[in-house]
């Protein structure tokens, strides 16, 4: 009995040891290196597929590092392999590129880059308004102390720096480009995006969906064109785009079950030149939301069918029914894996203290590109988030003062040191916990 409670003993008092040990190292690590790395690529942010001097920098800062390093998957993505003896494979990503957004943070360090639109061709502002600039220094912070700490893992990790996460053509571009089969299917795959709507350096993990799966959706309407003020000789495609805006509405309130989450937006409705024109033509831009295959069969055949179905009720023959395009870029619902996401809360918490991790359900239906990664075949994977905002801006906000910026927005900005010191630390004990040495 002595001997149990002398087992436990040790193991009690070894867990906070460990965790100093890991905020010490990972401290220093930011004020001597990471600091200065975050403050490079928060000035220097580039747009998705033409992320050139942010790979090449990352790609530098991985060699450095003791990486196995390549250069160019996928377009302009980043891949290094550290291998430490037999054991698991393991994946962490971090996405890097920035948006056409311009900078009103008021932060000292703000971007003014500019940089040639990849769709317009066109000069724009370029601003990491979505926190990646936070993802890609805590992956070097990660490289670096996983490389300092070979002792205390065995296998191979393999780190990704992934491009075009805001268009959601990388993780694809990169799967395309065959990753799986140059550099090994992994075991598991991690990522993590920080978030404004958090407490800094809170982990918010959650056994569910973080974000939601996505399709983009045109409907073209035809109609017959006639004059403004002979509109019973034509067929008004406004008057039955508008029936169709309206009664797509029901297909979340009614026939998705209350508990169930869906969206669907109409973003964009085009028709017409003139007053006095009855147009021949409408078109609509959807973007449609889900959690799940049923959810997403449902939305997506109940918008057929009530766009084909209210052009029959207006009168249009068969061969002028309303068009239901669905975009081949969809991208899959983030689902952590139930059994996986335990494990790493547990780690978190041992490691990290219980007050660090956090459930807050996401709010909204946001997407990512991860899953292109971890779906097909299927990976077991956990995302999870790190918060970026100080407590009194929240504080600041309830009491009726400015409120926090939201990812996407000029004035986004977040605490560097806190967000990228919780990344790194949260990112090395998922993979230390997932890359044990065997007895």
């Amino acid at each position: 009995m002595i001997k149990r409670l002398s087992c436990l003993a040790a193991l009690l008092f070894a867990a906070p040891a460990l965790s100093d040990g890991l905020n010490d190292a990972v401290k220093k690590d930011y004020d001597e290196y990471l600091a200065g790395l975050f403050d490079y690529f928060h000035r220097n942010p580039e747009l998705s597929t033409v992320e050139t001097e942010t790979a090449r920098r990352m790609a530098m800062e991985l060699n450095l590092a003791g990486y196995d390093v390549t250069e160019g998957v996928g377009g302009t993505g980043v891949v290094a392999i550290l291998k430490n003896g037999d054991g698991p494979l393991v994946m962490m990503r971090a996405d890097m590129d920035g948006l056409p957004v311009e900078e009103k943070s008021g932060l000292a360090n703000a971007s003014r880059a500019q940089q040639k639109s990849p769709i317009t061709g066109k000069s724009v502002f370029t601003m990491h308004a979505c926190g990646h600039d936070v993802h890609i220094t805590s992956l070097i912070g990660t490289a670096r102390y996983m490389v300092a700490h070979k002792d205390e893992w065995q296998g191979t990790l393999m780190l990704v720096v992934q491009p075009a996460e805001e268009r959601v053509l990388g993780a694809k571009a990169m799967r395309d480009d065959d990753i799986w089969e140059r550099f090994g299917k992994p075991d598991y795959a991690l990522a993590y995006h920080v978030n404004s709507l958090d407490v800094a350096a809170k982990i918010n993990i959650t056994e569910g969906s973080p974000f939601a799966g996505a399709d983009s959706v045109d409907i073209i309407i035809h109609g017959v064109g006639a004059h403004g003020a002979h509109p019973h000789a034509g067929k008004d495609p406004i008057v039955l785009a508008s029936q169709i805006v309206i009664a797509l509405q029901t297909l979340v309130s009614r026939e998705l079950s209350p508990r169930v989450p869906g969206v669907i937006t109409v973003g964009s409705f085009h028709s017409g030149t003139k007053h006095n024109i009855i147009s021949d033509r409408a078109h609509l831009q959807l973007t449609v939301r889900n959690t799940s295959p049923e959810t997403r069969e449902l939305l997506l055949n109940g918008i057929k069918r009530i766009a084909e179905n209210l052009g029959r009720a207006a009168g249009l023959p068969e061969d002028k029914l309303p068009e239901v395009i669905v975009s081949k870029e969809s991208v899959p619902p983030t689902n952590n894996d139930p059994e996986l996401t335990r494990r790493l809360k547990q780690a978190w918490v041992a490691k990290l203290g219980e007050d660090t991790v956090i459930f807050n359900p996401t709010r909204g239906m946001g997407a990512e590109d991860f899953p292109f990664f971890t779906t097909d075949p299927p990976i077991k994977s956990v995302y999870w988030q790190i918060g970026g905002t100080a407590q009194a801006d929240f504080d600041r906000a309830a009491a009726g003062g400015e409120p926090v910026a939201s990812h996407h927005s000029p004035l986004f900005k977040i605490l560097p040191e806190p967000s990228v010191t919780a990344g790194v630390k949260s990112t090395v004990v998922a993979l230390l916990e997932l890359l044990k040495p065997t007895p």
